[in-house]
This record gives C-alpha cells, sequence and structure tokens, in this order.
C-alpha cells in the first residue's frame, strides 16, 4: 500500500499557534512552576517546542501509553509503556500529548494521575479531533488546533513509525 501526504496546517501557521498557546498557559501559571508531562512518543516534538516559549519556571518528566498497534484506529485497550520517573504531589501538572480523539488514553490517564496527589492536573495538545470523543469527560485547557476526522502525521504524528519528523502537520491519503 502507498500513501501519500497533504499538508493540512504548516510550519509557520504550527509554530505561530505554538507560541500563542505558549504564552497563554505562561499567564495561567504566573508566579508558578508547571510540571509538564510529556506523552510519547508523539508528544515530544510539541512539548519540546511548546517548553521553549514558556516564560514561567518548567520541570519535564515523561511517560508513554499506547492505545494503537500499527494500524489509524485506537485498539481501545490502554496500557501504560513508561511510567513518570518523578512522583506528582504537590506540582502543577500539565499533560502535553500530539492528539486526542477518542479520550480513552487521556481518561484512563488523568484518572491514574490524578491519584498521585498533584496540585493541579490540566491537558494541553497540539491537535483535537472532538467529534471523534468517546470519553466526554476529558477535557482539553489548551487546545493549538481542532482538526476534521483524517488521519495525520507530522510534528510528532505518526503513521506506522514514519512521518513524525515532518515539520508541519500532513494527512496521509492512501
Amino acid at each position: 500500500m502507498s500513501e501519500s501526504i497533504r499538508v493540512l496546517l504548516p510550519e509557520e501557521k504550527v509554530n505561530e499557534r505554538i507560541s500563542q498557546v505558549a504564552a497563554e498557559i505562561s499567564r495561567d501559571y504566573a508566579g508558578k512552576a508547571v510540571h509538564l508531562v510529556c506523552v510519547l512518543k508523539g508528544g515530544v516534538f510539541f512539548t519540546c517546542e511548546l517548553a521553549k516559549r514558556l516564560t514561567i519556571p518548567v520541570s519535564l518528566d515523561f511517560m508513554s501509553v499506547s492505545s494503537y498497534g500499527s494500524g489509524t484506529e485506537s485498539s481501545g485497550v490502554v496500557r501504560i509503556v513508561k511510567d513518570l520517573d518523578e512522583p506528582l504531589e504537590g506540582k502543577e501538572v500539565l499533560i502535553v500529548e500530539d492528539i486526542i480523539d477518542s479520550g480513552r488514553t487521556l481518561a484512563y490517564l488523568m484518572e491514574i494521575l490524578e491519584k498521585r496527589h498533584p496540585a493541579s492536573i490540566r491537558l494541553c495538545t497540539l491537535l483535537d479531533k472532538p467529534e471523534r470523543r468517546v470519553k466526554k469527560q476529558v477535557k482539553v485547557d489548551y487546545t493549538c488546533f481542532s482538526i476534521p476526522d483524517e488521519f495525520v502525521v507530522g510534528y510528532g504524528l505518526d503513521y506506522d513509525q514514519k512521518y513524525r519528523n515532518l515539520p508541519y502537520i500532513g494527512v496521509v491519503e492512501f
């Protein structure tokens, strides 16, 4: 099967929006430090770009969870592949995701992390597909872009481990 990539969000637009969201986060957390929890692997590109633009103190940890196999549909089964290295107790936690669609992964993740007693926990995503949301209780605090229900790659997002390094968001066309 051969695929091609159509540009949905060009690099300049993505970078501009990340700067705007970073300014909003910096205002909301003014006078506080924020602990970013990057959801691997896709979230690493966005997390790094976001962190560079924040004007508040930042600490960072990584977590890997999965609900996808090698296809384009969520399996619906969420599992922790890599847990955090640091405790969350008393921290202002901001979970940073590449994309949220069904919400299953984030509902599971937030439930687990809330039990670790952070001072607060919020959610930031590069891309949101609200029309695909199955878990309606997942509240996204910071969204760079709401996008249509298309399979996207680039800026950390992949199709079968390919295309993560694209500097823009593209739609996979088969």
